[in-house]
C-alpha cells in the first residue's frame, strides 16, 4: 500500500518558493527601473533634470521634516536640502562650461575635451541622485524601507556633487584666464603651482567610497572596488612590511572590512594616494606579473606560437639614412645613467614565421622558465609584410610587455603580424632619457633585424599606450632627427603628451580618479625626469624602513645624475640658427657620412666635460645636422643651458607646506607683480565652502625642471618644425580620462600644420582599457577601436590609377 502523502509540507514548500520568486521579480524590476531611470536622466536636458532634482529634493525634505525629532529624519531632511543647494547652484555653472564647449572640440565630429567630459561627470552624479531621490519619495513610508543604507548612499554622493561643484568653479576660472581654444593653462608657473596647491586639498575620499567609479559603464563598477579593495589592503601589507617586496597577490584577498564599509575604504584610498611613494605604485602596478595572477591571464587569452623574451645586445650598428640609403649612421646602444646594457623585448606571434626559429634569434631568447607549448608545433610561415613595434604603459615606472601580453596576444592573431614589444627600463631607478633611449636603439633594431622577427618590414607601426604613448611619439621624433626610417603610422591610446604640472579641465578629473589620481601622476612624472622629493621624511616612510632609505639613496642617486640628462637634451635642442651648406649632387666627401653622425647624441653628450657643453664640438649633433633638414626661424626652437640646467624645488610647492603656509602664501601674493595677470584660484561664491582633506597635506615640492618642457619628454610643446616630421598619428583617447586634453590638444596641433591625424574618443571607460579588454563589451569594443587603427597603418596605400 502506497504511504499517503504529506501535503502541508509541500504547500509550505511551494509558498516559500513563490515568495522567493516574487521577492527575486521585484529586485529585477528594481534594477530594471533604475536601468531606465538612469536613460531617461540622460537624455534630459541639464536644467529639466536640476529642475526635477530640486522637486523631489524638497517634497523628500517636508516629508522627513514632519517626522519627529529622530536622528536618522533629520539627517535625510538635511541631506535633502544639501541636494537641492548643491544643485541650484551648479546649474548655472555646467550651463556656462557646456555653452562654450564645443570651441574646444578637434571638429564637430569629435565632440570631446575636458570642459564635456566634467559636465557629463555632474550629470552622472545629478542623474543616480534624481533615481534615488524618486526612489526614496516612492518607498519612504513602506515597512521596507532602509532609512539607513539610503542615508549613507546619499551623503556620499551629496559629497560628491559638492566636489564636483568646486570642479566646475575651478574649470570655470580656467576658461576665463586661458587663451580661446587652448585647454593648459599657458600663464606664469607660480599661478599654475597656487591653482594645484588649493585644489589638492579638496576631500577625495568620497570619490573611494560608495561612489567609486559611477561616471564609468556599470560593467566597470565591480572590477574598480576589487581594485580599490586590493589596494588597501595592499597598502597595509606594503607598510608593515620592511622592505615592501615580500608582499603577495594573498595581500589582495584579506581586506574585508574594507567590502563591508566603503567609507573606511575611501577614507583609507585617499590616504594612500597623498602618503605612499612612487615604489609603492611600482610594486602595486606589477603584482599582475605574480606567476598565478600571470598564468589566470595567460589561460584567458589567445593562445600563441610564438611568445619569446628577447636580450637585445649593446652593441653599436649602422642604419641607413631614409633620404639616401646609401649613407649610414650609427644607432649606439643606450648610456644614460646606467651605462650600455642589454634592452630586452617580447615577439608575440600568432604564427610561427621564416626567421623566428633561426639560430641568431635563438642565441638571443632570454629564459623565463618552463612554459607549456598547448599547441603542435607547424610548418613555418612566410614573413608579414608588416611588423607591430609595441611600447607599454604604465607611468613610466611599471609593468612590463608580460602585463600587457593578454591583450597583444589578441592583436597578434586579429592583424595576423608579429608585434615586437619593448622592455625598457623603469623610473625612478633609470629616469629620463633612458627609457627613450632604449626604445629607439630597439625600434632600429627591429627595422633592420625585421626578417629575424618573421616580416619583411614593408610597413611598421609603432603602438603604445599611456606612457608607451608618449615614447612612440618621441620615438619617431628621435627616428626622423637621425634621419633613418620614420614608422608608416602611429597608433597612441590615451597618450600623456605633456608632463607639465600645468592645469586643465580633464586633469580636474584625476581629483577622483582611481586610476590615475593627481598625486600619483606627479610621482610619477618626478620619477621619469630625475626629480624625485629627496629630503621629505613623514610617517609613512619611516615606517617603511628600508624602502624609505632606498628611497632616498636613490633620490639622491638621480640628483647627482640630473646634469647628465639635461646635457644629452641640450645635444638635442641646441638649435641656433646656424644652417647648413647647401649642396648639389654628392661627392665622395659628402657621400661618406662624418664621425658625428656616427655617434650616438647620448653618448657624445654624456662624453663631454661639463664645461664643454657649449662648445662647437657638441653643435655638429644637433637635429638639424641628424636629420639634414633646413632649420627654423623660430625663437622656440633655441634652447641654452640656461633653461637646460639642474632643476630645482620651485619656492612654491605643488601642495600646502604644513604650519604657517597659508600666511607664507598670502605674503607671497603681495610681493609677486600680479598687475594685470589674472589669478587661477576659483572664485567660490559666498557661502560655498567645498570639503578639505583630512588625510594631512604632501610633502612633493614642485619642481621647475626645465626636462619636462622639451619635446622628447613632452611632444605637445614640440616646434612646428619637429611634429611636421612625424607619420599619420592615430589617437584613441577615454573621455573621462584625465588625460584627454592631452590627446585632444596633441590632434589639434597637428590638424593645424596640415599633419595626417586622428582622433577617437571612447565613452565611459577609464585610462587604461586596454589592459581591461577582456572584462566586458566595452572595453572589447574600445580595445577593436585599436586595432582598426593599426590596421590602416598597415594597410598599403593603394596604387594610383594610370
Amino acid at each position: 500500500m502506497e504511504p499517503a502523502v504529506e501535503s502541508a509540507p509541500v504547500g509550505a514548500q511551494a509558498s516559500k518558493q513563490a515568495k522567493e520568486g516574487s521577492k527575486n521579480r521585484s529586485r529585477r524590476r528594481w534594477r530594471k527601473g533604475k536601468i531606465k531611470a538612469s536613460a531617461f536622466s540622460h537624455s534630459m536636458d541639464l536644467r529639466t533634470m536640476t529642475q526635477s532634482l530640486v522637486t523631489l529634493a524638497e517634497d523628500n525634505m517636508a516629508f522627513f521634516s514632519s517626522q519627529g525629532p529622530g536622528e536618522t529624519a533629520r539627517r535625510l531632511s538635511n541631506v535633502f536640502a544639501g541636494v537641492r543647494e548643491q544643485a541650484l547652484g551648479l546649474e548655472p555653472t555646467l550651463g556656462q562650461l557646456l555653452g562654450v564647449a564645443h570651441h574646444f572640440d578637434l571638429d564637430t565630429e569629435t565632440p570631446a575635451n575636458g570642459y564635456r567630459s566634467l559636465v557629463h561627470t555632474a550629470r552622472c552624479c545629478l542623474a543616480h541622485l534624481l533615481h534615488k531621490s524618486r526612489y526614496v519619495a516612492s518607498n519612504r513610508k513602506s515597512i521596507f524601507f532602509r532609512a539607513s543604507h539610503n542615508l549613507a548612499e546619499l551623503e556620499a554622493y551629496l559629497a560628491a556633487l559638492t566636489q564636483l561643484r568646486a570642479m566646475a568653479y575651478y574649470a570655470q576660472r580656467l576658461l576665463t584666464i586661458n587663451r580661446p581654444g587652448v585647454l593648459f593653462f599657458e600663464g606664469d608657473e607660480g599661478l599654475t603651482a597656487d591653482f594645484l596647491q588649493e585644489y589638492v586639498t579638496l576631500h577625495k575620499g568620497c570619490f573611494y567610497g560608495r561612489c567609486l567609479g559611477f561616471q564609468f559603464t556599470p560593467a566597470i563598477r565591480p572590477f574598480l572596488q576589487t581594485l580599490s579593495i586590493g589596494l588597501v589592503s595592499f597598502g597595509e601589507h606594503y607598510k608593515r612590511n620592511e622592505t615592501g617586496l615580500s608582499v603577495t597577490a594573498s595581500s589582495l584577498f584579506t581586506g574585508g572590512r574594507f567590502a563591508i564599509d566603503p567609507e573606511l575604504r575611501g577614507a583609507e584610498f585617499e590616504r594612500i594616494i597623498q602618503n605612499l611613494d612612487v615604489h609603492f605604485w611600482k610594486a602595486f602596478w606589477n603584482i599582475t606579473e605574480i606567476e598565478v595572477l600571470s598564468s589566470l591571464a595567460n589561460m584567458a587569452s589567445t593562445t600563441v606560437r610564438v611568445s619569446r623574451l628577447l636580450s637585445l645586445p649593446p652593441e653599436a650598428f649602422e642604419m641607413p639614412l631614409a633620404s639616401d640609403p646609401r649613407l649610414t649612421v650609427t644607432i649606439s646602444p643606450p648610456l644614460a645613467h646606467m651605462g650600455p646594457a642589454p634592452v630586452l623585448a617580447r615577439l608575440i606571434s600568432y604564427d610561427l614565421r621564416e626567421g623566428q626559429d633561426s639560430k641568431v634569434l635563438n642565441s638571443l631568447a632570454k629564459s623565463e622558465g618552463p612554459r607549456l607549448e598547448l599547441r603542435p608545433r607547424p610548418h613555418q610561415a612566410p614573413r608579414s609584410r608588416a611588423l607591430v613595434v609595441h611600447i607599454h604603459g604604465g607611468g613610466f615606472v611599471a609593468q612590463t610587455s608580460k602585463s600587457h601580453e593578454p591583450y597583444l596576444k589578441n592583436w597578434a592573431q586579429e592583424l595576423g603580424v608579429p608585434i615586437f614589444s619593448i622592455d625598457y627600463s623603469l623610473a625612478p631607478e633609470a629616469p629620463f632619457p633612458r627609457a627613450l633611449e632604449e626604445c629607439f636603439f630597439a625600434y632600429c633594431w627591429a627595422v633592420k633585424h625585421c626578417d629575424l622577427l618573421g616580416s619583411t618590414g614593408e610597413r611598421i607601426c609603432l603602438a603604445g599606450d599611456s606612457a608607451g604613448g608618449n615614447l612612440c611619439i618621441t620615438v619617431s621624433l628621435r627616428a626622423a632627427a637621425y634621419g633613418v626610417r620614420v614608422p608608416d603610422g602611429i597608433m597612441a591610446a590615451y597618450p600623456v603628451t605633456t608632463l607639465q604640472s600645468s592645469a586643465s579641465p580633464s586633469r580636474l578629473l584625476s581629483l577622483m580618479d582611481p586610476l590615475l589620481p593627481l598625486s600619483v601622476l606627479s610621482k610619477c612624472v618626478s620619477a621619469y625626469s630625475g626629480t624625485e622629493a629627496e629630503d621629505h621624511f613623514d610617517s609613512d616612510q619611516k615606517a617603511l624602513g628600508v624602502m624609505g632609505l632606498v628611497q632616498r639613496d636613490t633620490s639622491l642617486f638621480l640628483r647627482d645624475l640630473r646634469l647628465g640628462a639635461s646635457s644629452w637634451l641640450n645635444s638635442f635642442l641646441e638649435l641656433s640658427g646656424r644652417k647648413p651648406q647647401k649642396t648639389t649632387s654628392p661627392t665622395a666627401e659628402s657621400v661618406r657620412p662624418t664621425e658625428s653622425m656616427r655617434r650616438s647624441v647620448s653618448e657624445a653628450a654624456l662624453a663631454q666635460p661639463e664645461g664643454l657643453l657649449g662648445t662647437d664640438t657638441l653643435k655638429k649633433l644637433t637635429i638639424k645636422d641628424l636629420s639634414n633638414s633646413e632649420p627654423s626661424d623660430s625663437p622656440e626652437m633655441s634652447q641654452s643651458m640656461e633653461t637646460l640646467g639642474p632643476s630645482t624645488p620651485s619656492d612654491v610647492n605643488f601642495f600646502l607646506r604644513p604650519g604657517n603656509s597659508q600666511e607664507e602664501a598670502e605674503a607671497k601674493d603681495e610681493v609677486r607683480p600680479m598687475d594685470g595677470v589674472p589669478r587661477v584660484r576659483a572664485a567660490f561664491p559666498e557661502g560655498f565652502h567645498p570639503r578639505r582633506s583630512s588625510q594631512g597635506v604632501l610633502h612633493m615640492p614642485l619642481y621647475t625642471s626645465p626636462i619636462v618642457k622639451n619635446p622628447f619628454m613632452s611632444p605637445l610643446l614640440a616646434p612646428d618644425s619637429m611634429l611636421k616630421t612625424l607619420p599619420p598619428v592615430h589617437l584613441v583617447a577615454c573621455a573621462l580620462d584625465p588625460m584627454l586634453d592631452d590627446s585632444v590638444m596633441f590632434a589639434r596641433r597637428l590638424r593645424d600644420l596640415g599633419q595626417p591625424v586622428t582622433l577617437k574618443v571612447v565613452e565611459d571607460l577609464p585610462h587604461g582599457f586596454l589592459s581591461l579588454a577582456a572584462l566586458c563589451r566595452e572595453t572589447r569594443q574600445a580595445t577593436e577601436f585599436c586595432v582598426q587603427r593599426i590596421r590602416l597603418i598597415l594597410t598599403p596605400p593603394a596604387a594610383p590609377l594610370n
